[in-house]
């Protein structure tokens, strides 16, 4: 059977023989943790699975599965400030955090405990705001996976109209006049333009993107809306940061990126820049068939996206 065929998966179920926990970060914060183990000793290797913005990780369960199906034990866990991982704001709905550090934080912390206690290799894979902290915690040297795979990963917001240094102090000024837990826009997941569809942002696949409202429905504690000023300001400051070239240039793990060319909420130049400066990369890159949320795309891109992702741990992280 194809690792691309595995048997017909209900997106909308956890799976039996998962986990869902609770890890402690080091102050005491509670994060919900997914946890999708193979019934073997043998298994073909450990997947770390970072989601982005406002996710949650039920909208990555087909995803995980396909993984799985492949003989990776899959790991997940809710970002400090979302999904089943609390809130830092005020409002249930709005995505606040005091800054990216926190969350580089909490990846570190988890990544050491879940290594030992994981068989490797150990391989990392970030999308979005969870490609971003990702790329972060290896170019600041926090975490050390066998692999990586970023999926549009957000190195620095697509523009939104006027030039980034103008969008990051108006960010900084409203924060200041004691907004920064606001929420920074209305619907779309596109910080300072007007309200866009945002299916079209994110997927081709009517049937994937109704999955996030069916957990809404089941779930609604997971429900995330716009991010807050703070959050906005912060991402400028942290994308701003990724951009060092030397702390790029020491990332020594091999490195696949999915992109997407045509990408609307990342700017896709910084990716293709990182990826000539980090030492080992490869990337499967996509056009105008293929939005922001890769992994949840329509099936063509999907399998894709998928069979370059195995083709490339195959390569770089065979089973110890």
């Amino acid at each position: 059977m194809s690792r691309l065929n595995p048997p017909i998966f209900d997106r909308r179920s956890i799976p039996e023989d998962a986990q869902e926990l609770i890890w402690h970060a080091p102050d005491g914060w509670a994060l919900r943790q997914f946890e999708w183990s193979q019934p073997r000793s043998n298994a073909r290797g450990s997947i770390l699975f970072m989601t982005g913005r406002a996710d949650f990780y039920e909208k990555y369960l087909e995803t995980f599965n396909d993984f799985h199906a492949a003989g990776w034990n899959v790991t997940s866990f809710d970002w400090r400030g979302q999904g089943g991982s609390g809130r830092c704001g005020p409002h249930p709905h709005v995505g606040h955090i005091d800054d990216f550090a926190t969350w580089v934080d909490d990846l570190s912390a988890f990544y050491e405990q879940w290594r030992g206690g994981h068989s490797g290799p150990h391989v990392v894979i970030g999308h979005s705001m969870g490609g971003h902290l990702v790329t972060r915690a290896l170019a600041e040297q926090r975490i050390h996976p066998d692999a990586a795979i970023l999926c549009a990963p957000m190195l620095a917001p697509a523009g939104g109209g006027m030039p980034e240094w103008t969008a990051h102090l108006l960010s900084k000024m409203i924060c200041a006049f004691g907004r920064e837990k606001r929420r920074a826009w209305k619907v779309s997941e596109k910080p300072l333009e007007p309200e866009i569809l945002r299916q079209g942002l994110l997927t081709h696949d009517a049937d994937r993107y109704s999955d996030e409202f069916f957990w809404f429905r089941e779930r609604p504690d997971v429900r995330l809306g716009p991010a807050s000023w703070r959050w906005v300001e912060r991402a400028y400051s942290s994308t701003r940061g990724l951009r060092n070239r030397r702390h790029l240039e020491a990332v020594d793990i091999p490195v696949f990126f999915l992109a997407t060319e045509v990408d609307e909420l990342v700017d896709h130049p910084t990716i293709e820049r990182a990826v000539h400066l980090l030492p080992h990369t490869e990337m499967k890159l996509f056009g105008k068939e293929c939005a922001h949320e890769i992994y949840r795309e329509a099936d063509p891109v999907r399998d894709a996206a998928l069979q370059a992702s195995f083709e490339f741990l195959d390569r770089v992280a065979p089973q110890q």
